[in-house]
């Protein structure tokens, strides 16, 4: 120990260099996240002092039906965004990559450009376009002799305007992650299944997805994560006025407890609860591909 001491001490002008990223990393993100454990066992509104509850914050939690319409909603947006999303990029991507198709650049950027387009800009749009009066889809339904949809009158219409806005967002990220792992595939093994008689959906299946089995499992995890993330979205669908049904999500709920209700303690055992689960859904993912390698 004093030998390290020693090292570290002849160093000491190089450790100084390094030492504000550490400290901002030790305050900013170790702290916050020791800090929030100790705060979920307490009762605390950000001003006042702390009182000790013990598990009362994680007991009121699951017996909120709040609490479980929020984490509904979420799954049932996570579902009808990500697979659809994840399933179409991987199509996309396969499409671009195939030697027939010219102009390959500006697919990428075509694709890419809703990543980085700002959210609060895509929820206006779409807003507008499922507007339940004087929306453009209703708008089109109408031409085609069809009945309007009171799209935020209800939970499944107002998750799919949400999850379409997800997908829409992230379709193309996707698509470029898979594209770049479809052109590291040798052409050797496709130009070898041709010869050998087999179909584009057989190279599709016995080929490209076994060769990108690792992409898919860390997109997978990924929009997992950012399924559960899910905030933007429905606060600024919203507005100002109450969550439109089946809109809450469980980071909007965890929001709404600690920065509206002042409810410090009870947002911060929320947000360990939503970090277990995040946690059982990627290992679960991760089994489940592990055993299909079997």
């Amino acid at each position: 120990m004093g030998g390290l001491i020693k090292e570290i001490y002849k160093s000491k002008t190089l450790y100084l260099f390094i030492s504000p990223f550490y400290i901002l990393f030790l305050i900013f993100s170790v702290f916050p996240i020791f800090f929030s454990i100790y705060l979920s066992f307490h009762k605390w509104d950000g001003i006042g002092e702390m009182t000790w509850v013990g598990l009362n914050n994680f007991d009121y939690m699951f017996s909120d039906p709040n609490f479980w319409q929020a984490l509904i909603n979420n799954v049932a947006i996570w579902l009808l965004a990500n697979g659809p999303m994840l399933a179409c990029a991987l199509v996309i991507a396969y499409t671009i990559n195939l030697s027939i198709v010219k102009f390959k650049s500006f697919f990428r950027i075509a694709y890419f450009l809703p990543n980085i387009t700002a959210m609060v800009a895509v929820v206006i749009i779409f807003q507008s376009m499922f507007g339940n009066e004087y929306g453009l889809v209703n708008y089109l339904l109408e031409k085609l002799g069809l009945d309007k949809v009171a799209w935020f009158n209800s939970s499944a219409g107002v998750r799919s305007v949400i999850a379409l806005m997800i997908a829409w967002r992230y379709l193309g990220y996707n698509a470029i992650i898979y594209l770049s792992g479809l052109q590291r595939i040798p052409k050797d093994l496709y130009e070898a299944a041709n010869l050998d008689g087999a179909t584009m959906f057989q190279s599709f299946t016995k080929i490209t997805l076994p060769m990108l089995r690792s992409i898919i499992l860390f997109t997978v995890m990924m929009s997992t994560i950012g399924g559960f993330q899910i905030f933007t979205e429905p606060q600024v669908l919203a507005g100002n006025q109450s969550p439109y049904p089946g809109s809450e999500t469980i980071v909007l709920y965890m929001f709404r407890e600690g920065f509206v209700y002042q409810n410090y303690g009870y947002a911060a055992s929320v947000s360990w609860v939503l970090f277990v689960i995040i946690g059982l859904i990627s290992v679960l993912n991760w089994k489940l591909f592990n055993k299909s390698d079997d």
